[in-house]
């Protein structure tokens, strides 16, 4: 039996505590705590730095100065040439990771998750790490360009890095690994590419996988009663053109003024517009993230259109599981996840396991691998056949 590491400081932490009565919190409120707790979370987060990892921050993948357009790559250290294993010139390109932070969309940091993008790099890929434009200022419009412009840069100079432009796995948590999977439906799905104004830096055919952690995948949640996050979640991320941000101000609302809020919220709600196209997805949540029954929404919707998925699902009894658990790499659930990710990038983009270059745990705490499941769905405190009898 693993022992938990009850450790909580991210921007839930006060509704973690008053999980009975916190309902609907406003946008306003959530930016107020992820200010308040951002500079720690980052000093948290990347304590005790690795060092196998070979870092380039900071690039404008843009070309503009900005800031919210900067991304950072992250690459295994290579070894000298004429050492074992040693890279040389005919050495394979390594898959690129693509990799989008959380933050309820208006707040977060790609700084936040540099050890856990380095944590990943050591399973034997190039990691690039993205900013993009945040709302309420800007819309999902605005993020998805962005998103997409880092995928065009990527398609672009990724091989000087030495990663694989053909051999792209798209992730991230929360907010960011919503952003992921709505450009993953946007690159197969070209009716959603055009109600958000894009054209895709990539083909599908180029998207080898997809990794969502406590991810924001299933909007419906949000029009349940006592739901976490309020409605103004799902408006600010609607274009400011028109009344799309003006149908539902207050508490209050009309119901057709709530269908139509449903009908607009199906755009940015990755569930809308899976198929059997979907490259495989591995998805990581817990009964105790906020978005647990998105994600299981989203793993049923995934099966149900034949796409492979591979899941890890922690039970309540795991106390390090709270909403987005896997940047904290001290939780030796953490570490479960790092090793499913890196087993997840070999088998999409079918490297042979020797192709880690250091094969090694990632930094932090050991696990015990007692309750661990080589199987491609694992659910922690429950067998795979009760979970998927839920419902």
């Amino acid at each position: 039996m693993t022992t938990a590491v009850h450790h909580s400081g991210n921007a839930f932490s006060l509704a973690r505590r008053a999980r009975g009565v916190v309902r609907r919190v406003p946008v306003w409120t959530w930016r107020l705590l992820m200010r308040s707790v951002s500079s720690r979370e980052r000093t948290r987060f990347n304590s005790e730095p690795i060092t196998e990892v070979d870092y380039v921050h900071d690039i404008n993948y843009l070309g503009d100065n900005v800031r919210a357009h900067h991304l950072d790559v992250l690459t295994p250290a290579a070894p000298a040439v004429d050492s074992p294993g040693g890279r040389a010139g005919n050495q394979k390109s390594f898959p690129v990771y693509v990799y989008f932070h959380g933050g309820g969309w208006t707040s977060g940091d790609k700084s936040a998750l540099t050890k856990y993008c380095a944590n990943q790099a050591l399973g034997g890929m190039v990691v690039v790490n993205v900013n993009y434009r945040q709302p309420p200022r800007f819309h999902m419009g605005h993020v998805l360009k962005d998103a997409n412009a880092a995928l065009a840069w990527v398609s672009a100079n990724i091989g000087q890095y030495g990663g694989d432009p053909e051999c792209l796995i798209l992730g991230g948590d929360s907010a960011g690994g919503q952003i992921a999977a709505l450009l993953t439906a946007t690159i197969f799905r070209p009716e959603l590419a055009a109600h958000h104004s894009l054209k895709p830096a990539v083909p599908g055919k180029h998207l080898k996988g997809l990794v969502q952690h406590c991810s924001v995948v299933d909007f419906s949640v949000f029009f349940k009663s006592g739901f976490v996050l309020s409605l103004n979640f799902v408006r600010m991320l609607l274009p400011s053109a028109g009344q799309a941000r003006g149908w539902i101000q207050s508490a209050f609302s009309t119901g057709p003024a709530m269908e139509r809020l449903r009908a607009a919220a199906g755009f940015v709600s990755p569930i809308e517009w899976l198929d059997g196209r979907f490259p495989p997805v591995f998805v990581t949540t817990s009964e105790r993230d906020f978005f647990y029954e998105a994600n299981v929404n989203f793993i049923k919707r995934l099966q149900q259109d034949a796409v492979p998925v591979d899941m890890l699902i922690y039970s309540w009894a795991n106390a390090n599981t709270e909403h987005t658990w896997q940047q904290d790499y001290r939780y030796p659930e953490s570490q479960e996840v790092y090793r499913r990710l890196h087993a997840f990038v070999r088998n999409v983009s079918q490297q042979p396991v020797d192709h880690d270059p250091h094969h090694r745990q990632p930094s932090g705490l050991c696990l015990d691998h007692g309750s661990a499941d080589a199987g491609s769905g694992t659910v922690r405190g429950r067998s795979r056949g009760e979970w998927l009898r839920e419902g």
